[in-house]
């Protein structure tokens, strides 16, 4: 069922504000939002991050910023071929460090060692130390890496567009196996699925339609590829004409047991058994599937104390281009609510508040209700926003398309 009230709101706000350039700071020379719902979301500051004579690629920024909470520094990889150092409390640039290709990665913060971990579009994955910038090593994996590494057991798992799936040492980036998978001849959709290791094995996806498990020691295959594709001829009746399986699997555990929650561009969304693979179940309404993200809510007293016991409530949030923002059971994959998109889709929905934050790539950032999917808040960005937030607290981080880093407070709604 389509939302008319998160249309309308996104398209008022279009109305509204036309062509009007996003001005604001502390204190705003214009309304950012003129019909807001609430006031949910206020701007902190802005920066800009791009070195105009480095600009690279297409117009839109897709690195999604990492938080240092404890040194409160923000880490945002730009189309300029930079990663950049920010102060979190005022915007102040700390350092930034300079590749070959435009950095749309979302990069990864280890506090222990105090080094950045990020990919590049020129084929590398880079270790530099955060305080300074500093290089301590550079793997050249041959094809972009814009999804962000994962960190277990003092090695680094990365995936990068070639499908390739690959395990280093953290300490000295020397490789320790890889295991590649021949992409898929045809059309593909931009873009490409994150490693999850979990128990034991690390979990891909790739533009064949597959998924598979290896083995996060040997790189061993721990159960054949699951072929996503022909779950999605079954219930369609034809052979879906995207193959991709852009999204990063996403763990959880049901009565049933561990499972693995996945997705293809047209192929939908499906829970596999974690430790063999077999399907749980399917649901293949779910299409132009670009993230997946698990939300729960505890079990929690009402308001006032007043009535029963509020039991707790979780659903699998799945983000698309095309059929809108859905709300699944993780246990059965029923639908639960659907709302409709802003023009451009949105980003994978980040909890904040007791609230989902997204960004909608022409439009801004939106508050969404869990409940419903309906709009809290929201505040529209000129050329609009293809980075999905961060979050720590009541904080949240976004970068502009315009390459503007945008800090940004979230009161919890009413």
């Amino acid at each position: 069922m389509m939302r008319r009230a998160l249309l309308t709101a996104m398209l008022a706000a279009a109305a509204t504000l036309g062509c009007e350039s996003l001005r604001f700071g502390a204190n705003p020379e214009g309304p950012t939002w003129r019909y807001r719902p609430s006031g949910s979301l206020s701007v902190l500051y802005k920066k800009r991050l791009l070195a105009d004579d480095r600009l690279h690629g297409e117009a839109y920024e897709r690195g999604q910023p990492e938080i240092d909470v404890a040194g409160r520094r923000v880490f945002v990889g730009t189309r300029d071929r930079g990663l950049h150092a920010i102060s979190a409390v005022d915007g102040a640039s700390l350092w930034r460090f300079e590749t070959v290709g435009a950095v749309q990665c979302r990069p990864l913060y280890d506090r222990e060692q105090d080094v950045v971990y990020f990919g590049s579009n020129d084929g590398a994955l880079y270790k530099v130390r955060a305080r300074t910038g500093e290089l301590v090593w550079r793997f050249a994996t041959n094809a972009e890496v814009a999804r962000r590494p994962v960190l277990h057991g003092g090695r680094l798992y990365v995936v990068n567009a070639n499908d390739t799936v690959i395990a280093l040492d953290a300490k000295t980036g020397a490789r320790l196996w890889s295991q590649h998978r021949t992409p898929a001849l045809g059309m593909e959709v931009a873009g490409y699925a994150g490693p999850l290791v979990w128990r034991g094995k690390v979990y891909a996806g790739f533009s064949d339609g597959t998924v598979t498990a290896f083995d996060a020691l040997t790189g061993d295959e721990r159960w054949q590829p699951v072929d996503l594709s022909a779950e999605a001829e079954q219930s369609l009746g034809e052979i879906p004409t995207y193959l991709d399986v852009d999204t990063t699997p996403v763990p959880d555990t049901l009565e049933s047991g561990p499972v693995v929650f996945v997705g293809s561009y047209q192929g939908g969304v499906h829970a596999l058994d974690a430790d063999t693979g077999t399907t749980l179940w399917s649901n293949t309404n779910v299409v132009g599937l670009s993230d997946l993200e698990l939300w729960s809510e505890p079990a929690h007293e009402p308001v006032g104390g007043q009535g029963p016991r509020i039991p707790e409530k979780r659903l699998l949030l799945a983000s698309t281009g095309t059929s809108g923002l859905w709300a699944l059971d993780p246990t059965t994959g029923q639908e639960q609510w659907r709302a409709t998109l802003p023009r451009g889709g949105v980003s994978a929905p980040v909890p904040v508040a007791g609230a989902l934050l997204v960004s909608a790539s022409q439009l801004g950032v939106f508050l969404l209700s869990p409940v419903d999917g309906s709009v809290i808040d929201g505040i529209h960005m000129a050329d609009g926003t293809s980075v999905t937030p961060a979050v720590h607290g009541r904080r949240a981080f976004v970068t502009t398309n315009h390459g503007d880093l945008i800090a940004l407070h979230v009161l919890p709604p009413r």
